[in-house]
């Protein structure tokens, strides 16, 4: 079986189609997976598609595009909110100094209440980070020291100092069909070097299609050709990797094992 770490089921383009959509990825092997938040107003939404499915669990958060709609949010807010059935996870969050849709202290703002979470609730901190590497690095650094939390790198493309700095910290790291691309070969450095036992797969569904997708609406299905790829970066069988990001997954997500019985 196979885990998708990270999905947007929610999103307007499964509109109508998530049953359909669910029924092609277990026909490709995915057993179970993660659905997203990106926005605190996406909430309910998102709770109503994990109570219908089985082995679909979801996170609380904000994503850092949208950090200027939630100046407000507080640990709190997000630490009541995870309370809620099925929540394994606090996020999306983190920084993304690329696009600069919200204002870089807004992002760290709410990117810190969302660690401040993770260390009270004791859930994986789901982090997006994108042209922030040292201020990534650094409110990881000072909130650890602070108290302890496990981050997550997910659908990782910044450098490899980050991530072994995240790697030290007892963090885990999540990638996408990016290293199904054919430029990206300093995202398949990066996933050479990460530690087996820490490594997990994703979509970040519908974006990102792999490898023979690309193009196309992003699927969980698709997860199998991510996980065709790291096998060939990381030299295992598929069976290995199978059980490999698998077995990560759950280690990671405890809550999510403990309602599997894994």
């Amino acid at each position: 079986m196979l885990v998708d770490s990270h999905v947007n089921l929610h999103h307007e383009k499964f509109d109508g189609e998530v049953d359909a959509v669910l029924a092609r990825a277990r026909a490709a092997g995915v057993g179970a997976m993660l659905t997203i938040s990106d926005r605190i107003s996406s909430t309910e939404k998102i709770r109503a598609i994990a109570d219908t499915h089985p082995a679909i669990w979801r996170s609380v958060g904000a994503h850092p595009h949208y950090a200027a709609d939630h100046r407000d949010l507080s640990a709190a807010a997000l630490i009541d909110l995870a309370a809620g059935p099925k929540v394994v996870g606090i996020g999306e969050c983190g920084l993304d100094f690329h696009y600069g849709f919200s204002p870089a202290a807004d992002q760290e703002r709410v990117f810190a209440a969302h660690i401040e979470a993770a260390q009270e609730t004791g859930l994986p901190l789901i982090i997006h980070t994108r042209e922030a590497d040292a201020q990534t690095g650094r409110m990881l650094a000072e909130a650890m020291d602070r108290k302890s939390f496990t981050p997550l790198l997910h659908c990782y493309t910044s450098g490899l100092a980050l991530a072994e700095a995240v790697m030290e910290m007892g963090g885990f790291i999540s990638f996408s069909g990016i290293i199904t691309f054919k430029n990206a070969d300093d995202v398949r450095a990066v996933a050479a070097r990460m530690p087996h036992d820490r490594i997990i797969i994703e979509t970040d569904c519908p974006y990102l299609a792999p490898v023979p997708h690309r193009g196309m609406r992003c699927e969980p299905a698709h997860v199998v050709h991510v996980a065709d790829r790291l096998a060939e970066i990381l030299g295992l069988s598929r069976a290995e990797i199978d059980r490999l990001t698998t077995g990560n997954f759950f280690r990671l997500f405890s809550r999510a094992r403990l309602e599997q019985g894994a």
